[in-house]
């Protein structure tokens, strides 16, 4: 057990902690040479496209030292905000961590936001500044803002470059001498922490363990603690590239279990694994609930695949465990489900992952947040779609939720990145100065104006600079409204928001101009209408399609010519009673692509 070290790679995005645990890999002869790829723990088509990480992976390596054989169990995170949660359960499985800053671009806000995960689990950290090769890194500069950041001494600071293999030695063996072995008794009864966990359609469920005490062994039989199901330990065995199976695995190991678990719902990652004879005397903490921060609909184009979507949704929360989901029924799209997610990318990703893993081709209406409604009878009420808002005059304070905005950019981005938060009604609680052209500033923002475009337009204004980071705050009350969309007079629930009320009507008039390029032309007029409660707040029309009813009049009375409009008139009035209005895919998108 003293030769073992587990220990994961945290960064801001794009600070190269994939290309660094490639070399890491590679150094340690892991992997052959022609099975060597770049990104090579990233194993999802859309992670390689996009070239982000969106899934944590572990990996085990051996690295020999002073005539010992260490074992490495080391996990590659993500960086983005929207996948903080697969970090902070990768961190619960480690007792050190890489902090990776990028030489040229130095500290970032996600670095500082996964820091502070590290240490409030008691890692040890081991600050490696990376890309050190390129011609604009600024070594000294970076290096003084890590110990600013982390106390650190300077020469405890390793340099490194994932791209050259500049340093990967040094960090093996600082992995070796800082890294603390596990903690935990072998003779112990087992008990071991789910992490994470993947769907095999071969195989079944395939979960990923750390063993905090006791040890497991091939073919027991295990008990998971909190849903109480027991099963058969069939394989067992060690994260290589591919699984390598064992017949034992000891205290302070990570590896993986098959025991023919088919049903999603057996399985809950933060569960506790222990044996059916010897159960361990308590359960190990798991993580705390992940916190969505946006809500969408998402139904299957076609109503009879609700049962396939069902099953592909409990298969992809195996495997992303901040995905959160409930059945909901919609006027319009008919049965779906409402999905809690931790960001727009988060939400981007799991409709391509269901399309994509699945063979799901779905509709996702318009984000929205959870609000807090207290009624006139003076019930609370809680209110995650604009269909549950109850009616104006039963409302008595709608609540929404806040967050607490950390916004790092360069100095000369200040001016604009002020007035976007203050138009999304952000309100300015700080503002430091971390170095002389790099400025923190910390604002109250309302959720629900940030869930929609706000990261991508603080990108846009920055150039790319400013990153955010955001957390929780609680509810505060706002003056705000159920803004309805209605064609020919019906609401189309899929396309109601709630909004505040000053935004209100500039809102519906967009919307409204939007769905008017967007709806196909009928045979008879679409009044497309904006509504607050009983009240129009704007109005656009689909003009109909017109047969030439006059064609065959050449001069003649104008009587002839009138009785011929008139019946043409009425022919199209009880169309409209009748007729009713395809709305195409991209009108429920066009919310999301308003500006």
């Amino acid at each position: 057990m003293k030769n073992i070290r587990n220990f994961c790679i945290i960064a801001h995005i794009d600070h190269g902690k994939s290309t660094l645990a490639d070399r890491l890999i590679e150094f340690t002869n892991t992997v052959q040479k022609r099975d060597m790829m770049n990104q090579l723990l990233d194993d999802m088509d859309l992670e390689r496209e996009r070239g982000i990480t969106i899934k944590s992976h572990a990996i085990q390596m051996q690295y020999p030292k002073d005539g010992e054989v260490y074992t490495f169990n080391l996990i590659d995170t993500p960086g983005h905000v929207d996948f903080s949660y697969e970090v902070s359960r990768s961190i619960a499985a480690c007792e050190g961590a890489l902090l990776i800053v990028d030489a040229s671009q130095g500290i970032e806000a996600q670095t500082i936001s996964n820091l502070y995960l590290a240490i409030n689990h008691d890692l040890e950290i081991i600050p490696v500044l990376n890309k050190i090769d390129l011609p604009g890194a600024m070594p000294d500069e970076v290096s003084d803002q890590i110990i600013d950041l982390i106390g650190c001494k300077k020469e405890d600071i390793i340099h490194a470059s994932g791209k050259e293999g500049i340093g990967i030695q040094d960090i093996l063996d600082a992995v070796v001498s800082r890294v603390p072995a596990p903690k935990g008794e072998p003779s112990e009864p087992l008990q071991a922490l789910i992490f994470d966990s993947t769907f095999n359609s071969y195989r079944g469920i395939e979960v990923i363990f750390r063993v905090y005490n006791g040890e497991i062994r091939k073919g027991d039989r295990v008990k998971f603690m909190n849903t109480g199901k027991e099963y058969f330990a069939d394989e067992i065995g060690t994260l290589g590239l591919e699984q390598e199976p064992k017949s034992i695995i000891k205290t302070g190991d990570v590896g993986y279990l098959i025991s023919g678990i088919k049903e999603a719902k057996e399985v809950k990652v933060g569960d506790t694994i222990s044996h059916v004879a010897n159960p361990c005397k308590s359960a190990i903490q798991g993580f705390e609930e992940v916190k969505p921060m946006v809500f969408a609909g998402i139904y299957p184009v076609e109503t009879s695949e609700f049962e396939d979507l069902r099953d592909a949704m409990e298969k992809l929360q195996l495997n992303d465990a901040s995905l959160v989901w409930e059945p909901e029924t919609s006027a319009a799209l008919g049965f779906g489900f409402r999905c809690g997610f931790l960001g727009m990318l988060h939400m981007e990703i799991v409709q391509e992952r269901l399309e994509r893993e699945f063979d799901m081709t779905v509709i996702t209406t318009v984000p929205s947040v959870k609000f807090k409604v207290l009624t006139t009878a003076g019930e609370t009420q809680w209110v995650s779609a604009p269909s549950e808002l109850p009616e104006p005059n039963l409302i008595n304070i709608v609540e929404e939720p806040y967050i607490k905005a950390q916004i790092i950019t360069k100095s000369e981005y200040t001016g604009v990145i002020m007035s976007l938060c203050m138009d999304k009604r952000g309100i300015l609680v700080n503002q430091i100065y971390l170095t002389t052209d790099r400025v923190e500033l910390t604002f109250d923002m309302p959720l629900s104006e940030v869930v929609f475009d706000f990261f991508d337009r603080l990108k846009t204004i920055s150039r790319g600079y400013a990153s955010l980071d955001y957390e929780y705050k609680g509810y505060e009350p706002g003056y705000l409204v159920k803004l309805d969309i209605m064609l020919n007079g019906e609401k189309v629930d899929a396309l109601s928001a709630i909004v505040h009320r000053d935004k209100a009507y500039d809102w519906g008039k967009r919307l409204c101009e939007k769905l008017r390029e967007l709806l196909p032309r009928q045979q008879f007029e679409i009044a497309i209408q904006a509504a607050i409660g009983q009240k129009i707040i704007a109005r656009e029309t689909v003009k109909a399609l017109r047969k030439d009813v006059l064609a065959k009049c050449y001069g003649g009375d104008i009587s002839r010519k009138r009785k011929l409009l008139e019946k043409q008139k009425k022919g199209k009035k009880r169309m409209r009673q009748v007729g009713n209005v395809e709305i195409p895919q991209e009108a429920f998108m066009a919310v999301l692509k308003l500006d």
